[in-house]
């Protein structure tokens, strides 16, 4: 079994910075893409911002510029800083990982149980 274990969220107003936490356990062999999708009441879950194992990046266009996404490999962690935080960045964030459990399968994604981020303005 694999876990995902989310921290780092809260309370902080506009143009403020948070930094959210995942850090991955259990069997696991190796972590292909890593990633933060956020979802807001009422709005479908969408991507924030992915990361390859070799750390290339890609971002939602709301967040280019303002977040930035890293990973240490070593510790199976993923991380989202978020700068110049909106109203409009208030959602559930919600960490996803493609785990391969061993060698000989197939990686599986799995996801963190999310933290919830409220901006105020």
């Amino acid at each position: 079994q694999v876990q995902l274990v989310e921290s780092g969220g809260g309370l902080v107003q506009a143009g403020g910075s948070l930094r959210l936490s995942c850090a991955a356990s259990g069997s696991i062999f190796s972590i292909n893409d890593m990633g933060w999708y956020r979802q807001a009441p009422g709005k479908q879950r969408e991507l924030v911002a992915t990361i390859t194992s070799g750390s290339f990046a890609n971002y939602a266009d709301s967040v280019k510029g303002r977040f930035t996404i890293s990973r240490d490999n070593a510790k199976n962690t993923v991380y989202l800083q978020m700068n110049i935080l909106k109203p409009e960045d208030t959602a559930v964030y919600y960490c996803l990982a493609e785990v391969r459990p061993s060698v000989g399968r197939r990686s599986q994604p799995y996801w963190g149980q999310g933290t919830q981020v409220t901006v105020s303005s």
